[in-house]
C-alpha cells in the first residue's frame, strides 16, 4: 500500500473512486481548492508518497526537491506531450518518481459543445446570428488545427453533418485523409476555412499575429484546448480590427484569461468545462484508478482490506 496518497487539488474523482483509494493506501487525503503557490503545494503533499493532481497546479523541480517521499504522481488529466505538461515529468524521471496520465475521458463532451454551439450561432437559435442569413453546418469550411481524438472526433462529426473539413497536424495522418479530412499546411487552413478549432496539447502556441492576418474578418475561432493556443495580443488585436470575426471557448479554454477577454463583444464565452459530465467522471476515476492499481502491481504492493 502506499503509506499516503494525497489529491493536493480538485481532481474531480467520483465518491465511488475515493472510497476505493482507502484500499490503497493508509491515509488519504482530499483537498478540492488550488494551492496558491509552491509552498503550498510542498505543504499538502507533506510526506506523501502518492500524489494526485490535475492541469492546474505546477509541480516543478522545486516541489519535487522539496518532496523526497513521492513515488508515484497521478494525473487526473490527459497527459500527451511531457513538454507541455504541469508536471515536470523529466526531473521526476530523474527522480525514479513514476509520472501517469489518463486519456480519452472528456472529448465526447467536447464535441457536443463545439457542434451545439456552432449550430446555435449560425442559425440563430440564441441571442446571436454569425451572420445575415441562416446557415446550416452543411457545405461549411471548417479547419481543425491538431488531429489526435478529440480532433478526429470532431471531424468526423462535422464530414457526418455534411460539412468540408480539413485539419492541420504536425504530422500526417494517412488514415484520415482516407476517410475524405483533407491536410493543409497551416497558413493555407487558415486561408481555407471559415470555422477554425484549435485541438492541441496544453501550452501549445500555433496562432500568433501573422497567422491571425491570414485567418482575415467573417470567421469563427473556436478553441477546445486546455488554455490559450495562441499570443493573447494578436487575438485581442485580430478581435478589435476584425468585428465580423468570433472567438469560441469554454470555461477549460478560456483559462486565466476571462478578465481580460470576457469584455469584447465577439467573444462567446461558456463558463462551464464542456468535457465534465457524469460520463466523463467516471471514465475519468475509473482510468485514474486503474493507474494507480497497476503502478501498485508493477512495483509489488500490497492491497488493502476493509475486512
Amino acid at each position: 500500500m502506499f503509506n499516503e496518497l494525497v489529491a493536493i487539488e480538485e481532481t474531480l474523482l467520483n465518491r465511488a473512486a475515493v472510497d476505493k483509494l482507502s484500499l490503497l493506501a493508509r491515509e488519504v487525503k482530499m483537498y478540492h481548492d488550488s494551492p496558491r503557490d509552491d509552498q503550498e503545494t510542498i505543504r499538502r503533499i507533506g510526506d506523501a508518497d502518492g500524489v494526485l493532481v490535475s492541469f492546474r497546479t505546477p509541480i516543478g523541480k522545486a516541489v519535487l526537491d522539496a518532496c523526497p517521499n513521492i513515488r508515484y504522481i497521478g494525473m487526473c488529466c490527459t497527459l500527451y506531450d511531457e513538454k507541455c505538461c504541469n508536471v515536470d515529468v523529466a526531473e521526476a524521471r530523474r527522480k525514479g518518481i513514476t509520472v501517469w496520465g489518463v486519456r480519452d475521458y472528456g472529448d465526447e463532451g467536447v464535441v457536443e459543445y463545439a457542434i451545439s454551439e456552432l449550430v446555435r450561432f449560425l442559425h440563430g437559435f440564441g441571442d446571436r446570428q454569425w451572420r445575415k442569413d441562416k446557415y446550416e453546418l452543411t457545405r461549411q469550411r471548417i479547419g481543425i488545427i491538431g488531429l489526435g481524438r478529440t480532433g478526429r472526433m470532431l471531424a468526423d462529426a462535422f464530414r457526418f453533418l455534411g460539412a468540408e473539413v480539413g485539419y492541420y497536424s504536425r504530422s500526417r495522418k494517412p488514415e484520415a485523409e482516407a476517410a475524405g479530412i483533407v491536410y493543409y499546411p497551416l497558413h493555407d487552413l487558415l486561408y481555407y476555412a471559415d470555422i477554425v478549432l484549435t485541438c492541441l496539447p496544453r501550452n501549445t502556441y500555433l496562432l500568433g499575429k501573422e497567422e491571425f492576418r491570414i485567418l482575415g474578418d467573417g470567421k469563427i475561432l473556436m478553441n477546445t484546448s486546455i488554455g490559450a493556443t495562441f499570443d493573447v495580443p494578436a487575438l485581442c488585436e485580430w478581435l478589435e480590427s476584425n468585428q465580423k470575426s468570433f472567438y469560441f471557448c469554454d470555461e477549460t479554454g478560456m483559462g486565466t484569461l476571462a478578465e481580460k477577454l470576457t469584455s469584447c463583444p465577439n467573444v462567446i464565452y461558456t463558463p462551464v468545462v464542456a468535457g465534465k459530465s457524469i460520463q466523463s467522471v467516471e471514465r475519468l476515476s475509473e482510468k485514474a484508478l486503474a493507474n494507480i492499481e497497476r503502478y501498485m502491481l508493477e512495483n509489488k504492493m500490497i492491497f488493502g482490506d476493509r475486512n
